[in-house]
């Protein structure tokens, strides 16, 4: 399996985090909602950073919705803390999420140690901020944890390089979102829309765009130019990411892939993702 394909099925575990009922028992008392949440305990260990930081990391989400959240997270409570709480979510609600037994299997922990060796061969942090933040952090000491640590570590440094791509192909961070949706492979558009923040009008102007470049149709489907495009940005993003993975055999990643399928099945199982949220391919790497 590509190291682009493994990636994309691990990235479940990681994402079903932000949507865990400890999310809300952990940050809700110190003030911060559910979008708060999201971009302070993401952007945290980069430090107190700027709407702008966030807004240029996270790249596709609306900037105004940003600047609502951050710098005010700061206030409520230091990055430090916000990392902290996040760590102490992660090993709370995934024996929960994965359910007990696979928690503890002895295939999350070769999985662990597998991810966390490549997390661990990551070249450099030159141009990744996201990833270069999260590198400064400490193991955590469940295997379960680490699993998480790692697939975090490598999806961070993947996202940095994509958000590369996507520059050095003229997309910003709404056409980027646009056309990812056109895709099928992540999120439906409407919940997209509003889970990154962006008004119909601006959503309408990013289509509009985005048809006067030749990308998409008038349905709102990618034209065969706008499905190059996708292409060649994935193919960028794959090659940006691919030193890592390089640490694993051939039997290590389908050993891999084998654990990728038993976590999307308990996440899917937890039912912790909003109902209507992905698109009909999603988790599908192309």
């Amino acid at each position: 399996m590509a190291a682009g394909q493994l990636s994309r099925a691990l990235d479940a575990l990681h994402s079903v985090m932000y949507f865990v009922p400890d999310a809300n028992e952990k940050f809700g008392p110190l003030g911060m909602d559910a979008r708060m949440q999201y971009f302070a305990s993401r952007s945290a260990p980069m430090g107190a950073v700027t709407a702008k930081v966030v807004a240029a990391t996270f790249y596709n989400f609306n900037p105004e919705v940003v600047a609502a959240s951050i710098p005010a997270a700061w206030e409520l409570a230091s990055p430090a803390t916000v990392t902290r709480l996040r760590y102490e979510i992660v090993d709370a609600a995934m024996p929960r999420v994965l359910g007990e037994e696979l928690a503890h299997s002895p295939e999350v922990a070769r999985g662990a140690v597998m991810l966390r060796r490549a997390a661990e061969a990551i070249p450099n942090a030159d141009g990744r901020p996201l990833y270069a933040g999260h590198a400064e952090l400490d193991w955590p000491d469940a295997p379960y944890g680490q699993l998480w640590h790692a697939i975090t570590l490598l999806r961070e440094y993947r996202g940095d390089g994509h958000i590369a791509a996507l520059v050095t192909h003229r997309l910003g961070g709404l056409e980027a979102l646009i056309t990812h949706i056109a895709t099928g492979i992540g999120f439906t558009a409407e919940f997209g829309r509003r889970l990154r923040g962006w008004s119909r009008e601006q959503w309408a102007a990013g289509v509009e765009g985005l048809r006067a470049r030749g990308l998409l149709d008038d349905d709102g489907e990618l034209t065969e130019h706008g499905a190059k495009l996708r292409s060649a940005i994935e193919d960028l993003t794959d090659q940006l990411a691919h030193a890592p993975w390089q640490t694993l055999s051939d039997e290590q990643a389908w050993e891999l892939t084998g654990l990728a399928r038993d976590i999307r099945d308990a996440v899917r199982a937890a039912g912790r993702f909003p109902a209507g949220a992905f698109g009909p391919r999603y988790g599908q790497h192309r």
